[in-house]
């Protein structure tokens, strides 16, 4: 993941903001990294039972989204509202797929920071702190938990006090220019840098919109699908010297739940 400075100086010259077609084309996916646990219940033995007669077949039932987990595991309620709106900004539906808010992309962040991911379990975390150069990455105190603690709420501060309303109330025009706020530092914060927080928000959103659905977002494979990438494939030997095939893309899940 992006683990790029959060002490950036002001003054950055703003990039024109592409077409969603040139995004999508242009975005690399990038995979999540965080470790995820799984539970496995045990069956206790039962003295065997005469087989229950057969049932009538019924209705198939409606599709469910393929995910890993729907449940929270670090925000709150209200931080995860403010969250889901900010990267469905950045990560907007339109007629070429579903955006953040239907890919589950929250909830693939919420589980991020849950983890060692959030911990900043992998990095070096120790004093001296001095800001460093774009190359040498994060030098900083804080870890990325703390970080969108303190980003999500100046967000909403914000926009408190520029529309009298929290973010996740704005319009997508106003919601549009409170990122746009924070992306260009004009947002002055004292403990994070405002385009420091707008970067990782940023780069947090294609990582769950591109990553396994074992992660929690990229729901229904539905961003690989937008960009044709078959996945996790077991084998390409059957297309191997074939001109370029199309095929429906796989998940880790689908080898895990494979009989």
């Amino acid at each position: 993941m992006d683990n790029r400075d959060n002490n950036d100086k002001p003054g950055k010259p703003k990039v024109d903001q592409p077409s969603r077609r040139k995004f999508l084309i242009n975005t690399g996916y990038v995979l999540g990294g965080a470790v995820v646990g799984g539970a496995i219940g045990a069956l206790a033995r039962k003295p065997l039972a005469p087989a229950p007669a057969p049932a009538k077949p019924s209705a198939p039932a409606a599709a469910e989204p393929r995910n890993f987990n729907r449940a929270l595991m670090f925000f709150n309620q209200e931080q995860f509202g403010i969250l889901n709106a900010a990267v469905e900004r950045l990560f907007p539906a339109d007629e070429n797929g579903p955006g953040a808010k239907d890919l589950g992309v929250a909830y693939f962040i919420d589980h991020q920071l849950a983890g060692d991911y959030g911990f900043n379990a992998r990095d070096y975390m120790s004093p001296p702190f001095y800001a460093g150069e774009k190359v040498q990455g994060y030098q900083g105190r804080l870890k990325r938990r703390e970080i969108y603690e303190i980003g999500l709420r100046e967000m909403d501060n914000y926009s408190q006090a520029q529309y009298g309303k929290g973010f996740a109330q704005l319009t997508g025009d106003q919601q549009d220019a409170v990122l746009k706020a924070f992306e260009s530092d004009q947002v002055k914060l004292t403990t994070i840098s405002a385009s420091g927080f707008f970067r990782q928000l940023l780069s947090n959103t294609l990582e769950g919109a591109y990553s396994d659905p074992l992660y929690g977002g990229n729901i229904n494979m539905a961003g690989w699908t937008m960009r044709n990438y078959p996945g996790n494939q077991m084998s390409y030997a059957n297309i191997i010297d074939k001109d370029f095939t199309k095929m429906p893309p796989s998940s880790l899940q689908d080898h895990m739940t494979a009989h």
